[in-house]
């Protein structure tokens, strides 16, 4: 006896999606829109630190996105297009709010060194020591060590000098190191 299933398409080609929503289907953006919106307001929300803000942002950056979806040429990730979008939105909202500060001043730089002791602390926690950086050393940071970009990328998109987001990312590094030695202390009771 021969059993017949049903095999259900989960998910459609992206191609083919992008395709249909750059035509205005609207179906085909939402399916879009529901497969990205998670991960790209985790990205909102590591530069923003109100999840509302965040949200907003969000929402911002896929209405650019489907605008100018006919721009993506198919070349590269698709998500990571999408991600350069919300990480742009991210740094305009920071700027319209005018806090968006970056010191000047030089710093000697050299590497901090990493310390096992922050493996006990929770992501969580992590990330509100994180929201409590300075926006700059925030924005540099986050762009660096969590999205990968160069030095040179940081200093493009945030129009500073490539030694603004070298200061940037050392001063934010040595403050993250100290505020979660803190926190390990106070959670763990170690040293």
């Amino acid at each position: 006896m021969k059993s017949f299933l049903k095999v259900i398409k989960l998910h459609k080609n992206e191609l083919d999606l992008i395709n249909r929503a750059t035509k205005h289907d609207r179906e085909a953006q939402r399916l879009l829109y529901n497969m990205y919106a998670p991960k790209m307001l985790s990205v909102c929300r590591l530069y923003i630190k109100d999840l509302h803000h965040a949200e907003d942002v969000m929402l911002n950056g896929f209405f650019k996105v489907f605008k100018y979806l006919g721009s993506y040429l198919g070349q590269g990730s698709f998500e990571g297009w999408i991600r350069k979008i919300m990480i742009r939105e991210s740094i305009s909202f920071i700027r319209a709010k005018k806090d968006l500060v970056f010191s000047e001043a030089d710093v000697a730089l050299r590497q901090v060194p990493y310390n096992d002791v922050f493996s006990e602390i929770e992501v969580a926690e992590i990330q509100q020591v994180i929201d409590e950086l300075p926006e700059g050393y925030k924005i540099v940071f986050v762009m660096y060590a969590i999205e990968g970009y160069t030095h040179q990328e940081i200093a493009s998109e945030l129009k500073i000098s490539i030694g603004t987001s070298k200061s940037q990312l050392y001063k934010a590094r040595k403050l993250l190191q100290k505020e979660l030695e803190k926190l390990n202390k106070v959670n763990y009771g170690t040293k």
